[in-house]
């Protein structure tokens, strides 16, 4: 019983010795309640909106305070004309425009009805639907205030207009988002735990003291999972194309371009997992634990970013996926080109940079 107990114990202090398992014990629960419990939302905060106002009377300007003051929506610009609403969505901000009827206030003290188009960018249809619901109900409101003391009430017409997806398909947002989790756990997990193999089983000291540089030894590595990875983007662009009707608006090879960019990221990613993990089952972990709920909560693939507190908004940042969701999107359902992607594909290129350069560092000085 004392050998029983004195093994307990010594299990005890090997647990508590290794902080890589008490941060899988103790933090990695905490951060996923922490991102569950804000991450995982169906409201909407602080979403971007626009205004294409052709009355311009105290109606309008009325309404439009209204909308500005709830906290569901934040004006970020005013626009002149209809042609602009396409093209501030195509940046990618703007979630949603307000279309004001001409003679707003007019028609309705007149016919005692106006009219308000609400047009949403359904590339996420849970949010366009949502942001929709929320302004019908701001209306509403402000209408039974307006009808409070009139026997004949006045009437304020909401007409939903969704571009991009206006069928609400919620396979246009999973697609890009699967797509997106795929290439990054493929890349940077099977990489991380390629070379980590390597390095438990001590044979990469032998690769890197070979005739071969350490940069080839590296890329020779990584190197099939590029090609992996390449043809799983390929199989889920033609499985969404023929069997989810899903539509390529954009340049097929600006998508490849961008596909193969984010395959080189993740995979950067994976070497410098790599280099901080000692066996494949710590690469294993941090890749599952520390790569899948991050790309899954906090790159907009589900949940609205606008809608997360502040820090994670910051953190969202930081997360590869993120900006490829964003190119993606803009490629298949917007058709953009590489004028209106050029920020978020600089960002992707900057992360690998980054990357490649704390690999190498690391690399260096653990052969020091």
């Amino acid at each position: 019983m004392k050998r029983f107990i004195g093994f307990i114990k010594k299990e005890f202090y090997h647990i508590f010795r290794d902080r890589r398992s008490l941060f899988i014990l103790f933090g990695m629960p905490i951060a996923q309640i922490m991102l569950f419990g804000f991450a995982i939302t169906n409201e909407i905060n602080n979403v971007d909106i626009a205004i294409l106002d052709h009355s311009k009377d105290a109606t309008t300007l009325e309404i439009i305070n209204k909308i500005s003051a709830s906290k569901y929506f934040s004006i970020s610009q005013y626009i002149e004309k209809e042609s602009d609403i396409e093209t501030i969505f195509k940046k990618g901000h703007v979630k949603a425009v307000l279309n004001f009827d001409k003679d707003f206030s007019k028609n309705l003290i007149k016919d005692k009805n106006a009219t308000i188009q609400i047009v949403t960018d359904a590339t996420d249809p849970n949010t366009a639907n949502t942001i929709s619901n929320y302004v019908n109900a701001i209306l509403q409101q402000y209408q039974k205030e307006l009808n409070k003391d009139i026997t004949i009430g006045y009437q304020i017409v909401p007409q939903t207009r969704m571009v991009y997806n206006p069928e609400l398909k919620s396979v246009y947002m999973f697609v890009p988002g699967v797509m997106t989790v795929i290439l990054m756990l493929v890349s940077a997990m099977m990489t991380s735990i390629s070379i980590t193999r390597e390095k438990e089983l001590g044979t990469m000291e032998i690769l890197l003291v070979s005739p071969l540089k350490p940069i080839q030894v590296i890329v020779g590595k990584v190197f099939p999972y590029i090609f992996l990875s390449i043809i799983n983007a390929i199989v889920i662009v033609m499985l969404s194309i023929f069997i989810f009707k899903m539509p390529v608006q954009g340049s097929l090879f600006l998508l490849g371009f961008e596909s193969v960019l984010f395959i080189i990221t993740a995979l950067a990613l994976g070497i410098l997992i790599s280099t901080v993990s000692a066996t494949q089952q710590t690469a294993m972990m941090i890749s599952l634990m520390g790569l899948m709920l991050p790309v899954i909560l906090l790159s907009g693939f589900i949940f609205p970013i606008s809608s997360m507190p502040l820090p994670l908004q910051v953190i969202s940042n930081i997360i590869p996926a993120k900006w490829f969701i964003i190119i993606i999107k803009g490629i298949m359902l917007k058709g953009v080109g590489l004028q209106y992607i050029w920020k978020e594909t600089l960002i992707l290129v900057g992360m690998t940079v980054f990357f490649i350069a704390v690999s190498v560092k690391k690399y260096k000085i653990r052969l020091e």
